[in-house]
């Protein structure tokens, strides 16, 4: 019997949420993502070091600049040891700003493109705000493809297919932690809010023959995995994914293109604001993730200016 892990490749392209290049060199997962928590992990390890000091050359203060040379130089390291894209995320304190949005996305792909990597190696992170859809929207006309996370309701995944993103990566352990917080009780197995989320908009997509590719995110165990595993993509952590390699259990395949989906519906603005505001869950969620985000890049930001000579 193979692993839980190698058996769960067979069907859904596993992906290394991390910016830890030992551990995805020894697991071998396809894609990876990075994001600003992960890279403020990133800038403490050694074999870091000299990106943070190339990164902050010739800045002039702009400390943003300076962290997106490190995740395009992260982003770069990874490259060199998984065979498909990686994910650099967007400053998450531009989410309401579709115009700067596109400025970031720009300014990260120009890096990647300077650092002699095409754009069809890379996805731009953005927040599945609003702005963050429409901005992907016109990234995606453009040939830059976008990878659109914190992810939590329904509606966002219905704008997003609708805008044409490449990729989504709906959140399983959030929305769990959210309802274990809210209810008091366990979920296990198929009763997991975040597995059924990704199971619906899984289904939703397939019925309705949208191109848009679903990566659940964000898991707390083992079990949140194995019942999504068929999915299009996972991304996992190291700690999972090395859990998944040690298990010889059987893994048998839980989502598949075929079974019924809710009907196609296009959301306007105000359509889409009425039923994120409805879902309390999102909101919170949504809303917190920002604000981590926005912490981790200040904190990466603060470790960049401080070599700054």
């Amino acid at each position: 019997m193979t692993s839980k892990l190698e058996q769960l490749k067979q069907f859904t392209t596993v992906v290394a949420d991390t910016g830890d290049l030992e551990a995805i060199t020894r697991l071998k997962p396809y894609d990876a993502t990075t994001n600003p928590s992960l890279l403020l992990k990133a800038s403490s390890i050694e074999s870091y070091a000299s990106h943070l000091n190339d990164s902050v050359l010739d800045v002039k203060g702009d400390l943003g600049l300076a962290a997106d040379r490190f995740a395009v130089a992260v982003g770069g390291g990874i490259l060199k040891v998984i065979p498909g894209r990686i994910s650099t995320e967007v400053d998450a304190r531009l989410s309401f700003d579709e115009n700067a949005l596109l400025g970031k996305a720009h300014q990260i792909i120009d890096l990647y493109d300077k650092a002699g990597i095409s754009r069809d190696r890379v996805l731009i992170k953005l927040a599945s705000t609003w702005e963050g859809i429409r901005a992907a929207e016109k990234l995606e006309k453009e040939g830059i493809q976008c990878n659109l996370t914190l992810l939590f309701s329904f509606a966002q995944a219905q704008a997003c297919a609708d805008a044409g993103v490449f990729l989504i990566s709906p959140f399983v352990g959030r929305i769990y932690d959210w309802y274990k917080k809210s209810t008091g009780q366990e979920y296990t197995g198929a009763e997991d809010p975040g597995v059924q989320s990704v199971t619906r908009i899984y289904n939703y997509y397939k019925a309705n023959d949208y191109k848009t590719v679903v990566m659940g995110a964000s898991f707390r165990n083992i079990s949140q995995i194995e019942e999504l595993a068929g999915c299009d993509r996972l991304t996992i952590s190291p700690e999972l994914l090395q859990k998944l390699s040690d298990d010889q259990g059987e893994l048998p395949q839980k989502l598949k293109p075929g079974n019924p989906g809710e009907p196609r519906q296009t959301l306007n603005e105000a359509q889409f604001r009425w039923a994120s505001n409805e879902d309390a869950m999102a909101t919170d969620k949504l809303a917190e993730g920002i604000r981590q985000f926005a912490r981790d890049q200040e904190k990466l930001e603060a470790v960049l200016a401080a070599k700054v000579k």
